[in-house]
């Protein structure tokens, strides 16, 4: 038999004599549990807002996206083509051309970018979930889907066949320019369609067939700036990864959703971090309580204890129970304390009870990282707490 152990959890069961003792335990044990419930409904929470902004951005980003690494544009040939779609894990690929250019209308400009797309973009990214009004792109046409900012920043309407939308993009060369049509390529397009997702991303595309794209810029027809793919689920991007950096001779770069969107990732990570902190030092300041109960055990058990050592139980037996006394508090509170967090966290997924507006609610993720964030930190600070409390176990204490 453990004996340190059996006498801590004799004292965690009994109660002590003097009530104040009962009183302060109570209070440390109600910390651990409101602390731990805290923690892990803020993470929770955090975790949903992620979820929640990452899912604009998500609606409009591939899994992988290929770019040139030297210059703005490279080229695909037909055996590098077939060769991605031999790669394992590759659902579908689309050839894609972004450039900044500027648009006319109705004596209005606005400058954003051109993205060219072929008939295999709506395999990668799901467009019907984007699309506010109208319809996606027909091949082999000057038809365009702008965004719904787009839209209000130029008063634009579909099918507006009085009032031509117009799309201005600079010759590449050198020399004099003496008019506006030796500086610009130029094209009349056709809004058949309106995209929305977020205030942010509804003026940043608008989007167009890539032979138009290539027209307009002057590529060749195998010559692009991009190629956004998409993975089947559960597959090996590394892998993936690898094999395209293989079959482009690492002339390209490749990079994943996270680092299509690196700042909007670090910001998100740095916030889950800081409240994460903040509300630690909230736990550490609630496991004084179990200092000075822990404390105040070790007093009102001198007597106890005295006699203990007396028959022969060493000293570092001795701070031994009150170091298992309170890590086993902590344990148990910080158990309590996340199944009611999961509780609050679970039932607002399923009812909705918060709401941030009359239509959506307040995002909260339930996630097993989380979970093992919760019992680790309040286990490990719990440990510490005890391990100050027991170190006044002494045999100066006991003379």
């Amino acid at each position: 038999m453990n004996f340190p152990l059996y006498i801590a959890k004799r004292y965690i069961r009994s109660n002590s004599k003097n009530n104040a003792i009962n009183i302060i335990n109570r209070i440390a044990s109600m910390g651990i549990i409101v602390g731990a419930m805290a923690l892990f409904v803020v993470l929770s929470v955090f975790s949903g807002l992620k979820v929640f902004s990452l899912s604009f951005s998500n609606d409009i980003d591939p899994d992988l996206k290929i770019s040139s690494t030297l210059g703005k544009s490279f080229f695909v040939t037909p055996e590098q083509e077939t060769e991605i779609r031999k790669i394992e894990g590759v659902a579908a690929y689309s050839k894609i051309i972004e450039e900044r250019v500027l648009f006319t209308f109705d004596n209005k400009q606005e400058v954003t970018y051109l993205k060219g797309v072929d008939n295999n973009y709506s395999k990668v990214n799901n467009v019907n979930k984007i699309l506010y009004n109208g319809q996606w792109l027909e091949d082999n046409t000057y038809q365009v889907v702008v965004g719904f900012g787009f839209v209000q920043k130029l008063s634009l309407g579909l099918l507006d066949f009085n009032k031509h939308l117009e799309v201005l993009v600079p010759k590449a060369g050198k020399g004099n320019i003496e008019s506006a049509e030796e500086a610009f390529n130029s094209s009349e397009i056709f809004p058949i369609g309106i995209y929305a997702i977020n205030e942010d991303l509804d003026s940043k595309y608008v989007f167009a067939n890539l032979s138009l794209a290539q027209e307009l810029l002057e590529y060749k027809s195998n010559q692009v700036s991009g190629i956004e793919l998409k993975e089947k689920p559960n597959s090996d991007e590394a892998a993936i990864i690898e094999k395209l950096n293989s079959i482009f001779k690492g002339k390209v770069t490749v990079k994943n959703r996270a680092q299509l969107n690196e700042s909007l990732y670090k910001m998100l990570n740095t916030e889950n971090i800081a409240v994460y902190l903040i509300f630690t030092l909230v736990i550490i300041v609630a496991l004084f309580n179990l200092i000075g109960a822990l404390i105040m055990m070790i007093l009102d058990k001198k007597g106890n204890l005295k006699t203990l050592f007396n028959l022969g139980t060493e000293i570092k037996n001795l701070r031994k129970i009150f170091l298992l006394q309170g890590t086993l508090l902590s344990l148990f509170g910080g158990l309590i304390g996340l199944a009611i967090g999961i509780i609050i966290v679970l039932l607002q997924q399923h009812f909705e009870w918060i709401m941030i507006t009359p239509t959506l609610a307040y995002p909260v993720v339930f996630s097993l990282e989380n979970v093992l964030i919760v019992m680790g930190t309040i286990v490990s600070l719990g440990f510490i707490a005890s391990l100050i409390a027991s170190s006044r176990v002494s045999e100066k204490l006991l003379e």
